[in-house]
């Protein structure tokens, strides 16, 4: 606003002020309005009837050129920001609130990071803790299933000599004139037929490959030749038979196979 125009309507108060009333001289001041960018402006008078509050506002008027204001040659257009701008309290909001949605995101993230981990080492041991207890358990059952393996292999040797004196008996010698003979190899035919049923009631088979594929992980081979007949790699015959204790071999069998 120019001079001329706050001239203008200065006169225009004047004339509308009640008579005996009169402007003094006009100090234009600026009054920041808080959170507003609206400049205001003041105008002093006093009514000249009264001469003792004339001079006060005369006073004040010449000292108030310290304060912050505005002249009545000046324009408005010319104040600094710093005296007619308030803060920009909105942006330093704005500011703040960045910050603090910045700091929480990367501390979410970093939450986030260790759940993870967290949860890898969680699910990392209890696959560990589950292998355990598999291993544990299958532990426990083969030592209750082979916990006689070596009994059992100590029986297999008196299962092959009483098939090797079954063996020794000529049959020609098995009649009625040698009775005593005869029951004697009944008695050794049972007990052999017995201790087999026995073996087979806890687990422990008899492995007899005569004319079976050679199997390293069953057999044992103490001879290769030639055969006239027979495939290469097909066992000629057993020398001594062997076994096994719930699908675990505890004895090879030591036999002969055919190249």
């Amino acid at each position: 606003m120019s001079g001329q125009r706050v001239l203008s309507v200065l006169s225009t108060i004047s004339k509308s002020l009640p008579a005996g009333t009169q402007l003094k001289t006009p100090t234009l001041r600026l009054i920041p309005a808080p959170r507003r960018s609206i400049c205001l402006f003041s105008t002093t008078y006093s009514n000249r009837k009264t001469a003792s509050n004339a001079e006060p506002h005369i006073n004040d008027a010449k000292a108030r050129p310290a304060e912050q204001g505005l002249r009545l040659d000046e324009n408005p257009r010319d104040v600094g920001p710093s005296s007619c701008s308030p803060q920009t309290e909105p942006e330093e909001v704005e500011r703040k609130l960045r910050e603090e949605v910045n700091r929480a995101t990367s501390e979410n993230a970093a939450l986030l990071s260790r759940a993870r981990d967290f949860e890898d080492k969680y699910l990392r041991a209890l696959a560990e803790t589950e292998n355990v207890r598999t291993r544990l358990t299958k532990q426990v059952q083969d030592g209750k299933l082979f916990a006689i393996q070596g009994f059992c292999k100590d029986l297999t040797e008196i299962e092959e000599i009483l098939r090797m004196a079954i063996e020794s008996v000529p049959k020609d010698q098995l009649t009625q004139n040698n009775k005593h003979l005869k029951d004697l190899f009944e008695g050794l035919t049972m007990t052999s037929a017995r201790l087999l049923q026995v073996f087979k009631t806890h687990g422990l088979t008899q492995i007899n490959p005569m004319d079976a594929k050679f199997n390293p992980n069953e057999h044992e081979a103490v001879v290769v030749q030639e055969v006239p007949g027979k495939e290469p790699g097909t066992v000629i015959f057993v020398s001594k038979l062997g076994y096994k204790l719930h699908d675990r071999v505890i004895r090879p069998a030591v036999v002969g196979v055919a190249k």
